[in-house]
């Protein structure tokens, strides 16, 4: 399959960021782009330690984001690679733009309390 990143569905657009996903192969790949820094944190209240539960793996295109572990922070920048494991919460900075790849199950049952959590805080 093939694909461009700005032809997948938006599934997110808020002010501050535009998330974009598609599934292909048991994987969803999104495409995220922050147009000011966003902290999703609030949105993974629920979850096992208020903390994504959902393996990631990404490439940070543009700008930086990090990720927050109970015990630690990790920063990426344009051109690294990452694994996310379960346990995190994402931050991105203004102008980053990212694509991260993660399997359709765990994505799914973090993504059911993180709409409900958009809901609520709507």
């Amino acid at each position: 399959m093939r694909g461009t990143l700005n032809d997948f569905p938006i599934d997110v657009e808020t002010p501050e960021v535009i998330i974009r996903h598609v599934e292909w192969g048991g994987m969803i790949i999104e495409r995220g782009q922050a147009r000011e820094e966003a902290d999703p944190g609030p949105l993974f209240t629920g979850l096992p330690d208020d903390r994504c539960q959902c393996p990631h793996w990404g490439y940070v295109v543009k700008g930086a984001m990090r990720f927050r572990f109970a015990d630690r922070e990790e920063a990426y920048s344009a051109g690294d690679a990452y694994y996310a494991p379960p346990g995190h919460r994402p931050v991105l900075n203004a102008g980053c733009e990212y694509v991260e790849f993660s399997p359709i199950e765990p994505w799914a049952q973090t993504m059911e309390i993180v709409g409900r959590n958009m809901q609520a805080l709507r």
